[in-house]
């Protein structure tokens, strides 16, 4: 029986991501899943009857019945994702689509400890809450540990110290919670946004800190330790400045500084480096930028990259800014909760 109970569970989540990309029929479900139509028919059965497909008119296929389609019920389930930075906390409610319907924002005084932010992020999960609610997704400042949820020496963030985030915030707020470092959550928001057209990319994160989400042959990467993208903390000058890592030369303390003085034509020059090293080493074809850096001087921050990336015409490689702007983090983090309900476990 539990082995039966385990085999519908993974059925309705195939049929129920098919019919994410779009209006499907029963037909076209069964071809793309593999499953025989008999099975469909009794997924299909069960989802409707759960509030999460629909029927949604037909389409004529030529000769004989035209076919009945299906449609996701986007809005019967919802996720909370949240994106913390060292001095914000940002909370976006999403759909089964992934889309952003709400968001709400908080200042986070300067070295919060664990108790100031669970605190705060319970006020504006309260804000969003409904029974349709799946779970919390957080994406936090690294190092920490996805697997487990717990947060190990937050970069500049003194308080920080083998924090068990995940059970803090569930025993809080009563929901489920994911937590993943924010430059992940920021490539799988990417990834649900492009899906196979995105499978080698990095998506580089310039906020209050600085680091990278990798997306290698479609699959996030988080490395051995769930704590892969600390590229912010890879030395870019031998007698560079002083990180708040405690090493020099770091490329964060080296954009930042440039930053700070106001050069920002040297702070897009450092990024692009960086930026440039990173393809050579992990040949990816798209890189995404983002971070609120980024977003207060795209055009510069996009030529800055462009300038220091390969030349040649088989080395091409798809710069962008994100179009998710501010809430590509937590969205992201909305949609590790979704990837859950989808059948894609942690």
């Amino acid at each position: 029986m539990p082995n039966l109970r385990f085999l519908r569970g993974y059925n309705d989540a195939v049929v129920l991501g098919l019919a994410r990309s779009g209006a499907v029929t029963r037909v076209d479900l069964a071809e793309r899943s593999g499953l025989t139509p008999q099975a469909v028919s009794k997924v299909v059965g069960r989802l409707i009857a759960d509030g999460l497909l629909v029927e949604c008119g037909t389409r004529n296929v030529g000769v004989g019945k035209p076919r009945t389609l299906l449609k996701l019920v986007a809005d019967s389930r919802l996720a909370l994702g949240a994106q913390v930075e060292r001095d914000e906390l940002r909370v976006v409610l999403t759909d089964l689509a992934g889309d952003v319907l709400d968001r709400a924002v908080a200042p986070l005084p300067p070295d919060f400890d664990p108790a100031t932010f669970v605190a705060e992020l319970t006020r504006l999960v309260d804000g969003m809450r409904t029974e349709r609610l799946l779970g919390v997704g957080i994406g936090f400042v690294g190092p920490l540990d996805h697997r487990t949820g717990v947060v190990h020496d937050a970069t500049a963030l003194a308080k920080w110290h083998d924090v068990p985030l995940r059970e803090l915030a569930e025993q809080h707020l009563g929901l489920p919670v994911v937590v993943d470092k924010d430059t992940n959550t920021a490539i799988v928001a990417e990834s649900w946004r492009r899906g196979e057209q995105l499978r080698n990319a990095v998506l580089v994160l310039v906020g209050t800190g600085l680091g990278v989400g990798l997306l290698l042959d479609g699959q996030v990467y988080r490395g051995a330790r769930t704590n892969a993208g600390e590229f912010g903390h890879t030395t870019i000058q031998l007698d560079g400045p002083r990180c708040v890592c405690g090493r020099t030369g770091c490329v964060e303390a080296v954009h930042n500084a440039a930053a700070r003085a106001g050069d920002l034509a040297a702070a897009t020059s450092i990024v692009g480096t960086a930026v440039s090293d990173l393809v050579q080493l992990l040949d990816v074809d798209h890189v995404v930028l983002a971070g609120r850096a980024v977003l207060a001087a795209p055009d510069e921050y996009l030529a800055g990259v462009r300038a220091k990336l390969p030349t040649a015409d088989w080395l091409p490689v798809d710069v962008v800014i994100t179009p998710l702007t501010d809430d590509v983090v937590a969205a992201g983090a909305a949609m590790l909760v979704l990837s859950e309900f989808y059948g894609r476990p942690r």
